[in-house]
């Protein structure tokens, strides 16, 4: 657990609480007998918690945005694939409680089951430490100008955009190219060319193919003088 509140850049007083919150349901209902607790209680606080971190970050940094927008960027930013994304990265799989089913099945690695351990992690350290560690550990893992960026970007869907914009010009054929691919199978790294007639006009990269494409879109759209 050492190396795992090391990652989390966080230490429990109660490492009961971070017990619970890597028990899954099928743990808990394989142990009735031994009391154990699953943590579908504290995934239900964490999301709370998750969400008014997040809502207050975007509220100070974008003063002059309306509700409705605002709403949108949490809810890309809070998704399960971005709370998976998050789980990946700080290895929660090999920490979780799973029960003989889920274990097999490949619980170990499924996003809702990661998701959920993210948000049940966060309500352990705000149990343990206060909103203030909560929102530092939000802050650390979530809350960057990097991924707001990529939470736009998903947001507005630069694909169609360009898609328009190539409409208007008849004779141009718009295709995606993958050009790379880097770092571990939990955690790779997509980058993608977007190209006009078989010439290449932008490029993006992401954590999945279709949020690189994302990215190549808005890059060519940006040198078209054609942000939307």
């Amino acid at each position: 657990m050492r190396a795992l509140e090391d990652a989390l850049g966080y230490h429990f007083k109660d490492q009961a609480l971070l017990r619970e919150a890597l028990r899954h349901s099928s743990y808990a209902n394989e142990h009735r007998g031994e009391n154990a607790v699953s943590n579908e209680r504290l995934e239900f606080l964490g999301d709370s918690v998750l969400g008014f971190v997040t809502a207050e970050f975007l509220f100070r940094q974008h003063p002059d945005a309306p509700e409705g927008e605002l709403t949108r960027v949490r809810a890309q930013l809070v998704c399960e694939e971005s709370l998976h994304e998050i789980a990946q990265r700080l290895g929660l799989g090999q920490y979780l409680c799973l029960g003989h089913g889920e274990e097999v099945g490949g619980g170990r690695e499924r996003a809702s089951i990661l998701a959920d351990a993210t948000e049940a992690v966060i309500a352990a350290v705000y149990l343990d430490g206060g909103i203030e560690a909560a929102g530092a550990l939000i802050h650390r893992v979530l809350l960057d100008d990097a991924r707001e960026t990529r939470a736009a970007a998903q947001r507005r869907d630069y694909k169609t955009a360009m898609q328009e914009y190539v409409q208007r010009k008849p004779g141009q054929t718009l295709s995606y190219r993958l050009t790379g691919e880097a770092g571990p199978d939990h955690a790779k790294t997509f980058t993608v060319a977007v190209q006009l007639g078989g010439e290449t006009v932008g490029s993006g990269s992401g954590h999945s193919k279709k949020e690189a494409e994302q990215m190549a879109a808005r890059n060519a759209l940006e040198r078209f003088g054609a942000i939307p």
